[in-house]
């Protein structure tokens, strides 16, 4: 909205006024929407790193007592017994509103059974390797979840620091020209019609002065 391009009148003067203040209002809830938004963004980034720094250690152990069963007992001992569990993990991925934001809900029903293979041939590594699967099979809905809305959260941030910028550095300076400019150019109005009106009454008041008077007849 440039200034030159708004005739300088009392509507527009107006107009601009109120522009200039939903302006500002709405900079004001778009920067504590982003005060917000930023303080959960590195709360739940935090959450994340800590949750997948953890499950990495947990798949590294895993691997770690796996190789160890195979050494003992052989892959293909390994490969039957892993074929024992026949049940699967239901995820259910749901979303909650959070300030105009989709974050997803993600809801795991069942897990494969402690002990779904015989004791017979096996040894305690698979055993071992068996609960550190199955407890990072119980946290990966978690970690999908703090990530997946951590990466949404970065997004309406930008957005929101987008918004910020163009109504902190773009429209509220040229609502605030624009209302300097009508306001220059209506008092210049003002003072132009002012001096007119005093050099009328001037012209008006020598012109009364110097009018004949008029001689009674005899």
């Amino acid at each position: 909205m440039a200034k030159t391009n708004i005739p300088p009148t009392r509507s527009n003067l107006l107009r601009t006024r109120q522009d200039l203040r939903f302006a500002r209002e709405g900079f004001e809830i778009l920067d504590q929407k982003r005060e917000v938004l930023a303080k959960e963004l590195v709360r739940l980034a935090t959450d994340a790193e800590q949750l997948q720094d953890r499950m990495e250690k947990m798949l590294s152990e895993a691997y770690r007592v796996l190789e160890k069963a195979m050494l003992t007992m052989g892959r293909e001992h390994v490969e039957w017994a892993a074929l024992a569990v026949h049940k699967t993990v239901d995820v259910q991925l749901k979303y909650h509103g959070v300030m105009g934001i989709e974050l997803p809900l993600i809801e795991s029903n069942g897990k494969p059974p402690e002990m779904s293979y015989g004791l017979g041939d096996t040894t305690v590594s698979l055993d071992q390797a068996s609960v550190a699967f199955r407890e990072i099979l119980d946290n990966i809905p978690e970690l999908s979840r703090l990530v997946t809305t951590v990466w949404r959260l970065a997004i309406e941030l930008r957005k929101t620091q987008r918004r910020v910028n163009a109504l902190q550095y773009i429209f509220i300076p040229e609502y605030e020209e624009t209302i300097t400019f009508i306001e220059s150019s209506l008092e210049e109005r003002e003072r132009e019609a002012t001096f007119t009106l005093k050099l009328l009454k001037g012209h008006s008041a020598k012109g009364e002065a110097a009018a004949p008077t008029s001689t009674p007849l005899a």
